[in-house]
C-alpha cells in the first residue's frame, strides 16, 4: 500500500519541534510493508491541508493519506475540517472506532476531533497528533485500513 504522511502542525512545519506523530506513523507503516511515497510537515491551515490532499488523491499518489496533529480543540486546529472539505464519501465507523478504544486508555481521547473519508479511490484517515497516541491508534486500526484500501480500490 502506498501511503502518504501528513503532519499539521505550524511549530513542527517551522522546525520549532520535532515530528514525532509523523514519525511514528512512517515506522509503523514501513513494519506493515507499505512504502512511503510522501511524508511532509505544514502549517495548520485549512487551505494548505485540504489543497495537499487533493492534490494526492486525485493525482493518486498514494492509497491511502494519514494525518496527524490539528484534529484536537485549538484554535488552530483545522484537520477534520479541511479532510471533510475534500473526502467525496466520509467513513465515520474509523474516527469512532478509535476514539472508542483510545477512551479505553485515556478520557482525553474524547476531545480528538478526527475525521476519515474517501476521496476517488483514496482512503484519507486522520490519527491524532501525540506520538503515543498516533502509535496506539494505529496499530488498533491498520489492519482494517488495510482492508478498506482494498475494498475501495476492488481487490476484495
Amino acid at each position: 500500500m502506498r501511503v502518504a504522511i501528513l503532519t499539521a502542525s505550524t511549530a513542527i512545519y517551522r522546525e520549532q519541534e520535532e515530528d514525532k506523530g509523523g514519525q511514528a506513523i512512517k515506522k509503523i507503516a514501513e513494519k506493515n510493508g507499505d512504502q512511503i511515497v510522501f511524508m511532509k510537515a505544514v502549517p495548520n491551515d485549512i487551505k494548505v491541508l485540504s489543497t495537499i490532499m487533493q492534490r494526492i488523491a486525485d493525482g493518486k499518489l498514494a492509497d491511502l493519506i494519514l494525518t496527524t496533529g490539528g484534529a484536537g480543540c485549538a484554535p488552530e486546529d483545522c484537520t477534520p475540517e479541511a479532510t471533510m472539505d475534500v473526502v467525496d464519501r466520509p467513513v465515520l465507523g474509523i474516527p469512532e472506532a478509535m476514539r472508542a478504544y483510545m477512551m479505553s486508555l485515556t478520557k482525553r481521547s474524547m476531545l480528538n476531533r478526527c475525521a476519515a473519508g474517501i476521496r476517488g479511490d483514496v482512503l484519507i484517515v486522520n490519527l491524532p497528533g501525540k506520538e503515543g497516541a498516533v502509535k496506539a491508534a494505529l496499530e488498533y486500526l491498520l489492519p482494517e485500513i488495510s482492508h478498506a484500501v482494498e475494498v475501495i480500490k476492488g481487490e476484495k
